[in-house]
């Protein structure tokens, strides 16, 4: 389980395509249909919560909160520069940088990478950037097996599902669950193996020590990329990730453009931030930082993969490009109410929550019709924007976005049956003859469908409104008709 994920990033370049949803995303959709897993979810998401509220904050938060903003805002505005300044610093270091505009291109730098190296086995570390270009599937293809190496990846990846959460990937699932799932599908779980947290632990050392050992590239992505040296920053709490950085000959890392921080100065203020936003504590138990190469220690070969897919586009967005200050603490899905009803799986298999809401539409595109709905995910309750340690406004990006898909769909060759509706409804009512004519009939044909007073199935589209709730049916009179007859 990660202090918060490694995140995905890109390079500076427009986006060809964005990476294919995985097969588990489909398992992943129906998972919190199980009452029980929702259940779960939101004792774990209240647990979080309430660690979190039991650490006072420190007495210069607010202004830890404001720095944390102003220097997002500054990288992001000056990304150009930092990325240059972080491919001079890692190649001096005795990497290589490799720009990548979109997953497609990620994973054929990636699967090159690997096979030259002659591996069969890769082991990760979690990371947002290796699932949201699809890696383990190219990976797969190209006849390398994947060994996921932090906890609650493990466990989605056993259980044939998507990540539900930011800070652990299966959060919905207890510890019998867990039990049972190593039972069936863990290679060398033993027979006896308890629902004990430590013994479920140690069973998943005892199956990735011999993976460690003999692997010999690594996957990672990073948190944070300090400019000034070429720097990579991994925030974990299980120390898996620094096994990925030191045992293996090659070490891949795969982070997005906006990771980039200018100085070991603003690294500072961030680390600070993320892990009281993440989980209440002071500090992340594990904070690697590995630059280039050093002969006789570490990887002989590091390789710095920047992948843009869609944020340069985000980027160019005045009020959207917010959601590029996000430094993946999860604070925001631990006090969001849909999230703590759906988990992850609707938001897709990367990025759930609140601020998967605002950055898988930029990434992917509002015309898609899964990213479209995404926007519209939400009470706009404002709850995410008061805990975000870096100031972003999500309701703000929401309402944004929302206007961005209504937008989008004007201009379809065929309009959808929603905006086919709100056009007729406005030709309707743009007359009053007309709007006369269609309320007699509809108030006729409502009252006709209706039984004890409310009516429980409409026909056709608008059928969507009356599955989850009935409508009442209307007056004989309208207010209209009422009103002109009273004064005459």
């Amino acid at each position: 389980m990660t202090g918060a994920s490694p995140g995905s990033a890109g390079a500076p370049g427009p986006p060809r395509a964005g990476a294919a949803r995985p097969k588990f995303a489909v398992a992943a959709r129906s998972a919190l249909a199980d009452t029980g897993l929702r259940r779960t979810l939101r004792g774990a998401t209240a647990a979080i919560r309430e660690r979190r509220s039991a650490i006072p904050e420190p007495a210069d938060w607010e202004d830890l909160r404001e720095a944390g903003r102003a220097i997002r805002d500054e990288t992001l505005l000056g990304l150009d520069a930092h990325l240059e300044e972080l491919e001079r610093a890692v190649t001096e270091a005795g990497g290589r940088v490799h720009w990548a505009a979109d997953a497609a291109e990620a994973r054929r730098v990636v699967t090159g990478l690997v096979r030259a190296a002659g591996a069969a086995e890769v082991v990760t570390s979690t990371s947002s950037a290796v699932r949201e270009i699809g890696l383990d599937g190219a990976l797969a293809r190209a006849g390398v097996t994947v060994r996921e190496t932090a906890f609650g990846d493990l466990v989605a990846r056993l259980g044939e599902e998507g990540p539900a959460h930011l800070l652990s990937a299966a959060p919905h699932r207890d510890r019998a669950q867990i039990r049972e799932l190593f039972a069936r599908r863990l290679p060398g779980a033993p027979d006896d193996l308890s629902d004990d947290p430590a013994a479920l632990a140690e069973a998943v050392r005892l199956h990735l020590r011999e993976r460690f050992l003999g692997a010999r590239v690594a996957v990672t992505g990073a948190n944070f990329l300090v400019a000034e040296t070429g720097t990579a920053v991994l925030l974990e709490s299980e120390g898996n990730g620094r096994m990925c950085l030191t045992l293996p000959d090659t070490l891949i890392t795969v982070a997005g453009i906006e990771k980039v921080v200018p100085t070991w100065q603003d690294l500072e203020v961030l680390l600070q931030l993320l892990p009281r936003s993440s989980s209440g504590e002071p500090m992340t138990p594990y904070v690697s930082s590995w630059t280039g190469v050093t002969p006789g220690d570490g990887p002989r070969e590091f390789h710095l993969v920047l992948l843009d897919n869609g944020r340069t586009n985000a980027l160019a967005d005045e009020i959207g490009r917010a959601a590029l200050r996000c430094i993946r603490c999860s604070a925001c899905l631990n006090v969001c109410p849909v999230y703590e009803r759906t988990g992850g799986a609707p938001y897709g298999p990367v990025h759930p929550g609140p601020i998967g809401a605002i950055l898988t539409p930029q990434l992917r595109g509002v015309e898609r019709a899964a990213e479209a709905s995404l926007p519209f995910a939400s009470t706009l309750c404002g709850a995410c924007a008061d805990v975000c340690p870096v100031k972003i406004d999500i309701p703000e990006v929401l309402v944004h976005l929302r206007g961005k898909v209504v937008e989008s769909r004007r201009h379809r060759p065929v309009p959808t049956p929603e905006l086919m509706l709100m056009r007729g409804l406005a030709w309707t009512m743009g007359d009053p003859r007309r709007y006369e004519a269609a309320l007699r009939r509809g108030t006729r044909w409502a009252r006709l469908m209706s039984r004890g007073g409310r009516i429980r199935r409409l026909p056709g589209l608008l059928g969507k409104w009356t599955e989850a709730r009935d409508l009442p049916a209307p007056p004989p009179e309208t207010f209209r008709a009422w009103w002109a007859r009273r004064r005459r």
